[in-house]
């Protein structure tokens, strides 16, 4: 094999793994991967996907080497096969609404309105070290079990408006979600500020507390 062929044979490698990539179901299937690990079940229902359409997707990220997979009974379970997948995930989306104009179009359209306060992570952090902050949860149970901060308050966005008086009226409330382009949290925020609670929303979330290494809780179940 010549120097052209064994160059080739490489970039193909590097190809594979943006060939993968070139899928929109399947970015958001890493997005929800980046949270924890996760059962096909739920990620086919987080993702809006027939069984076997996930687990075909699915099973090409685990054929590039993006995904790994662990049988548990019945049920597969997927996960990131690191932290560098991650990491690629997030550089992928920053470089994206850096350099193509219609990436922030779609960020607003989707996330609405910049009608909410936002918290930066070190300032919530301080905050939640003094105890003089509800840091609230608002992402699906099983996200939340994979990995939560420490002493959040979990109530999923869809059960948020009858369990409202669940939470502690002394501070203000700070709630989160998956990440920056996620829209769980500005929802929360929208309707906790039109009940007359006083929030606001952390500009980051689970994906990027987990690369900048914030301490996450991890539910022993």
């Amino acid at each position: 094999m010549g120097d052209r062929a064994r160059k080739d044979a490489l970039f193909a490698e590097f190809a594979a793994v943006g060939k993968v990539l070139g899928n929109p179901k399947r970015l958001e299937l890493i997005d929800l991967l980046g949270q924890g690990p996760r059962s096909v079940e739920s990620l086919a229902e987080a993702a809006g996907l027939g069984m076997s359409t996930c687990s075909a997707h699915l099973q090409m990220l685990k054929e590039a080497g993006l995904a790994e997979a662990r049988r548990e009974g019945k049920r597969v379970y997927y996960s990131l096969a690191g932290t560098d997948v991650a990491g690629l995930w997030d550089h992928l989306r920053r470089v994206a609404q850096r350099h193509r104009p219609r990436t922030e179009l779609a960020r607003r359209a989707y996330l609405g309105p910049e009608d909410t306060a936002a918290v930066d992570t070190d300032e919530l952090l301080r905050r939640l070290a003094r105890g003089d902050v509800v840091v609230l949860d608002v992402r699906p149970e099983p996200e939340y079990a994979a990995g939560h901060l420490p002493g959040a308050v979990h109530i999923p966005l869809e059960e948020l408006a009858e369990r409202i008086d669940e939470l502690p009226r002394t501070h203000e409330v700070v709630a989160y979600c998956r990440g920056r382009y996620c829209v769980l949290a500005h929802d929360a925020v929208r309707l906790l500020d039109a009940e007359g609670v006083p929030a606001r929303r952390a500009v980051d979330g689970l994906l990027e507390w987990r690369l900048a290494g914030v301490p996450i809780e991890v539910d022993a179940a």
